[in-house]
C-alpha cells in the first residue's frame, strides 16, 4: 500500500511540474505570428486555424500591439474584433 501511494505521488509531482513548466514559458511578442489573420481581417473571410492558433499565442503581446501606431489600426479594426470572436479569443483590457 506505501508503494502504491508513493507511486501515486511521484505522479501527481510530475504531472505539476510539466503543467508549471508549460505555464511558465514566456511568449515571444512577434506580430508576424499573426499574418494568417491579415486576410480574414482586411476582408472579413473566415480565420483559418492556424490564424486562431496564432492569436492565441500571441494574446499576452495585444496591449503591446495596440499601442503601436503602426499595428493599433490592424489590431483595433472591427475586422480584428471579428476575427477573435470567431477564435473564441477574448480581447485584453489595456492600460493607457
Amino acid at each position: 500500500m506505501k508503494k502504491l501511494l508513493a507511486v501515486i505521488a511521484l505522479q501527481l509531482l510530475v504531472a505539476e511540474l510539466v503543467v508549471g513548466v508549460t505555464q511558465s514559458v514566456a511568449v515571444t511578442c512577434e506580430p508576424t505570428q499573426l499574418m494568417s489573420c491579415l486576410k480574414p481581417i482586411l476582408n472579413g473571410t473566415p480565420p483559418p486555424s492556424k490564424c486562431c492558433r496564432k492569436l492565441k499565442e500571441q494574446k499576452p503581446c495585444m496591449c503591446r500591439y495596440m499601442k503601436d501606431p503602426s499595428l493599433a489600426k490592424y489590431v483595433k479594426s472591427p475586422g480584428a474584433k471579428k476575427v477573435a470572436k470567431a477564435c473564441h479569443v477574448t480581447v485584453p483590457k489595456c492600460k493607457s
